[in-house]
């Protein structure tokens, strides 16, 4: 028997004269974009619409499995893409609700783009996305801290990139974290993939031990968190540059160790304004050019998406 969802129905609206489809249920929220002809995208958004309809009602149904590191093989479709980003990570923990913002784009995209003649697309679940290109660039700005919007690198994708996916993770963001990154973001194969690699690599990033770091036990902030009683980043005092470069040389390595496995293709790893990058693509920048203003997602005046969890 399958769980009520305590939210009401989802939601669907153009915005952005029409540009652009937001669709929403519950705390899920997505802002989607297709580029074609009229016809082939008011399709897609069809389409969307249509797969987005049970999203929220099928995870509720699932929750108890994915909110548990367990070889337990969920049944639907985004579960099962949860359980697949997550799982080459063990036996480090991850659950898959580590992925589930990724994989919950990376479902609504497919549908978005079944049959469809587009040039790009993109689902955008609260800064984690979902890409499809065939034509030109995606230009997406990373926000190096969720909390003051301040500017990060920058990533250039084309059509010859195989990335579809970018995340972002860190302990200012709003999952916890049993790590101290302002923010680690991850470009990959898919938006799963990418969030998965992101919650690890920013878990990393850390000080064991440190009394400049404030930790509460998961389980005390959320009660039905996937963490339970592990110790979760509250807070973060001043740190020293050698602090700095130690949490971010464990951060790195972790990036460099995923990449080697193919988990992931690039990494932004940001703290305290210092940076870490592994990128083999060269497709990030240290720096966002100073005429490129970091503006919230959902508003229309730029094409550029930024990425902020």
């Amino acid at each position: 028997m399958t769980a009520p969802v305590p939210f009401s129905r989802p939601t669907a609206q153009l915005i952005g004269q029409r540009r652009r489809l937001h669709l929403q249920h519950g705390p899920i929220d997505l802002v989607i974009e297709a580029e074609g002809s009229g016809t082939e995208v008011g399709l897609a958004y069809d389409q969307a619409r249509a797969a987005f309809e049970t999203v929220l009602t099928d995870l509720v149904a699932e929750l108890p499995l994915l909110r548990r590191m367990t070889d337990g093989k969920p049944q639907g479709t985004v579960a099962r893409r949860m359980h697949a980003a997550t799982a080459p990570y063990r036996p480090e923990y991850i659950t898959p609700m580590a992925a589930v913002a990724g994989s919950v784009a990376d479902h609504v995209l497919a549908h978005l783009v079944e049959g469809r003649e587009l040039a790009r697309a993109y689902v955008n679940n609260g800064g984690d996305i979902a890409l499809m290109l065939n034509e030109g660039t995606f230009r997406i700005r990373i926000c190096e801290d969720p909390v003051t919007a301040k500017p990060g690198g920058i990533v250039e994708l084309r059509p010859e990139h195989d990335i579809r996916g970018i995340a972002t993770s860190g302990w200012r963001g709003r999952s916890h974290s049993l790590g101290i990154a302002d923010a680690v973001t991850v470009l990959a194969s898919s938006a799963a993939h990418a969030d998965a690699a992101a919650t690890m690599i920013a878990n990393k990033v850390d000080l064991p031990g440190s009394p400049l770091i404030e930790r509460s036990r998961a389980s005390d902030l959320a009660p039905d968190s996937d963490l339970g009683d592990r110790l979760v980043t509250t807070a973060v005092g001043a740190l020293s540059p050698d602090d700095i470069e130690r949490a971010l040389e464990r951060g790195e390595r972790a990036a460099a160790a995923y990449h080697s496995r193919g988990l992931l293709t690039a990494s932004y790893i940001g703290l305290a304004s210092q940076q870490k990058i592994v990128d083999r693509q060269a497709v990030l920048a240290p720096t966002a050019p100073s005429h490129t203003p970091i503006v919230p997602y959902k508003t229309e005046r730029y094409r550029e998406e930024p990425v902020c969890a």
